[in-house]
C-alpha cells in the first residue's frame, strides 16, 4: 500500500550530488510542494567529477552545468505548488569522506535547526550505490538529526526491496550503477515509506531527470522511458531514528 505523504509533514532531503534528489525523493518533494507543505533539498557537492562525456561536459565547467541542471529540476518538481527550497553544503565531489566531520555535521545541524522539519530523508549507511560521498552524507545527517532535530521528527534512510533489485539489476548491472556495492534490501512489511508516484508526479520526475541532461541523456537512450517508470515509480525508505 502506498504511503500517505501527508503524514510526513515538512521535508528536509539531504543528498550528495545533483540528481540524487530526483531519483530518490522527487515524488515526495513534488507532492509536498503541490500540497503546500515545505520541502527543502540539501546537496553536498556540485557533482563536478561526474562527467559522462568529457568533450561535451569537461570537468572544468561541469559544476556550473550541474548547478543549473539541478535548479531546473527543482523548479520542475515544484510546479503548481509552493516550490522546493535548496541549500548547498559546498563540498567537493568525491571528497566528502575527507571533510572534517565536525564541520559537516555542524552545517547540516544548522539547516535542521533552521528548517525544523517533520521528516528528514537521506541515504542509509550503504549509500545506495556504495559511493563514499553518499555514506558520508548519511553519517553527517544522522549525527545532526540526533543532535538538533525537533521533538517528533523522524529520520528515514533510502532503501530498496529484493523485488525491485531483481527487476533492475539485469538492466542497470551492465552500466555499473552500483559500482561500489548494492543498496540495502528491506522487506516490504518493514518499509516506513513506500510511496507510489501517481501519473502527474511520475511525469514531473521524468521531466526533472531529463533536465539533468549531462547525467541522464545516455541512460534514457539505453533503457528507455518505459523502464525508467518501472524502476523509479516507487520511493522507499526505512525509519532510522525518531526524536
Amino acid at each position: 500500500m502506498s504511503t500517505d505523504p501527508e503524514a510526513l509533514g515538512s521535508l528536509l532531503c539531504v543528498w550528495a550530488h545533483p540528481d540524487d534528489e530526483t531519483y530518490l525523493s522527487a515524488g515526495l518533494m513534488a507532492d509536498a510542494s503541490r500540497a503546500g507543505r515545505q520541502a527543502v533539498c540539501v546537496t553536498a557537492t556540485r557533482g563536478e567529477a561526474g562527467s559522462t562525456d568529457l568533450q561535451r561536459w569537461p570537468l572544468e565547467t561541469l559544476a556550473s552545468v550541474r548547478e543549473q541542471e539541478l535548479k531546473e529540476a527543482l523548479a520542475i518538481l515544484g510546479t503548481g505548488g509552493v516550490g522546493i527550497e535548496h541549500r548547498w553544503l559546498d563540498y567537493l565531489d568525491g571528497e566528502c569522506d575527507k571533510v572534517d566531520e565536525n564541520e559537516a555535521v555542524a552545517k547540516v545541524s544548522e539547516i535542521i535547526d533552521d528548517v525544523r522539519p517533520d521528516s528528514v530523508l537521506t541515504f542509509g549507511p550503504d549509500g545506495m550505490t556504495g559511493h563514499t560521498d553518499h555514506k558520508a552524507v548519511c553519517e553527517w545527517t544522522t549525527q545532526a538529526f540526533r543532535s538538533v532535530s525537533p521533538p517528533g521528527a523522524k529520520l528515514y534512510y533510502a532503501t530498496t526491496t529484493q523485488e525491485w533489485l531483481d527487476a533492475v539489476m539485469p538492466v542497470f548491472g551492465p552500466f555499473d550503477v552500483f559500482f561500489a556495492g548494492l543498496p540495502s534490501v528491506t522487506a516490504p512489511d518493514d518499509l516506513a515509506i513506500d510511496f507510489e508516484l501517481d501519473d502527474e508526479l511520475m511525469a514531473l520526475k521524468i521531466k526533472a531527470v531529463r533536465a539533468q541532461v549531462s547525467q541522464s541523456e545516455a541512460m534514457f537512450e539505453a533503457i528507455g522511458e518505459s523502464f525508467f517508470v518501472t524502476s523509479n515509480g516507487r520511493e522507499m525508505y526505512v525509519l532510522a531514528a525518531e526524536a
